[in-house]
């Protein structure tokens, strides 16, 4: 049986964490001066001068509900990037740990395992974009700690075929990181309910995608409370501000009006795919379970940047393993996926 502290670092697994004051006090009070702040409040938002909930315990609150998942096996970040780093720095020994990537794939983990100085070994997706078992197998070594899979995938966007996925959970000894960002758009069902079953598994998801909030940074981890508890001792004390606190606990009142948007964003993505199959500028285009296709073109640099000059932006995915002329193309609203479709289709 999988046992996280068979894998975490000595020195997380002795750490003393940091107690801030909000941490040590518990119960209902009127008078708070435990924390060194300001009184007075600030000039302009006197209600922020008090710092947040450590623990953000009234959002796990609501996420344990949405998600089935108990409130001691979620936690909370700066965005997905926080928990990311922090698996690094508690699982994998600087300088003699190492993880294993499939690229094509998020960028984030090769740039958090060099920051980190742990090896990373990459290990391809097939031309299908899936797992290559034979090659992983091959690729774990001694000192593998973390296997990290995106599924749905970036920039390919499809999902990873789920019983490769639980091949790997019964058969690796470290952790396996599971990044669902853009589980919502997906027809496969998300993992974080089969956290029972694999103590060894890891579950990111973030508010960034379906739920529209990219600019709050809210990243989720969901694994057991062993683990959670290890990232709890090493992130920062008060690492989600007050007010994005705010806005995440009011955003998942709304569930309705988040289903909705999700429903209407796969409508537009299926239209999308439609029009690009008839342009003669598109080779292919990829199955995605994502809020955004890969896109072959038969000369895409010169589409990026025709389409720059038509003030739209998209992501040039040439230089990427596997993804040779093709960009990543995010679905837009249906009047910025018009302006698209033309652009695209007046392309010379």
């Amino acid at each position: 049986m999988f046992n996280p502290n068979n894998v975490v670092r000595n020195n997380i697994r002795n750490l003393k964490p940091y107690s801030s004051a909000r941490d040590e006090f518990k119960g209902e009070a009127n008078i708070f001066l435990d924390a060194n702040e300001n009184s007075l409040g600030s000039p302009l938002l006197k209600w922020y001068n008090r710092y947040p909930d450590p623990m953000q315990w009234k959002i796990k609150q609501k996420l344990s509900v949405i998600k089935q998942v108990p409130v001691d096996q979620i936690f909370l970040g700066n965005g997905s990037d926080e928990p990311i780093d922090l698996l690094f720095r508690c699982f994998c020994e600087p300088g003699v740990d190492e993880v294993i990537v499939f690229p094509p794939t998020y960028g984030m983990y090769e740039v958090s395992a060099n920051i980190n100085n742990v090896h990373l070994s990459k290990v391809p997706l097939t031309k299908e974009f899936q797992l290559d078992l034979e090659a992983l197998e091959s690729a774990i070594k001694p000192h593998s700690k973390i296997i990290w899979i995106c599924s749905p995938n970036n920039p390919s966007g499809n999902s990873i075929d789920r019983q490769d996925i639980e091949m790997v959970l019964n058969n690796f000894d470290g952790l396996v990181v599971v990044d669902e960002a853009y589980i919502n758009f997906s027809r496969q069902k998300s993992l974080v309910t089969d956290l029972a079953d694999y103590p060894n598994l890891v579950v990111l998801q973030t508010l960034s995608k379906a739920w529209g909030l990219a600019g709050l940074r809210v990243g989720m981890a969901f694994a057991s409370s062993e683990i959670i508890g290890y990232l709890n001792k090493v992130k920062p004390p008060y690492n989600i501000s007050e007010p994005v606190q705010e806005l995440a606990l009011k955003a998942l009142d709304e569930i309705g009006q988040v289903n909705d948007m999700i429903l209407q964003l796969v409508d537009a993505r299926k239209q999308l795919e439609l029009d690009f199959v008839k342009s003669p500028q598109v080779v292919k285009v990829y199955p995605s379970d994502a809020n955004f296709l890969l896109v072959e073109f038969t000369q895409a640099r010169a589409m990026y940047d025709y389409l720059v000059g038509k003030g739209i932006v998209v992501r040039d995915r040439s230089n990427v393993l596997l993804c040779d002329n093709c960009l990543r193309i995010t679905v837009g609203t249906d009047a910025e996926n018009l302006k698209l479709v033309d652009a695209i289709n007046s392309f010379q």
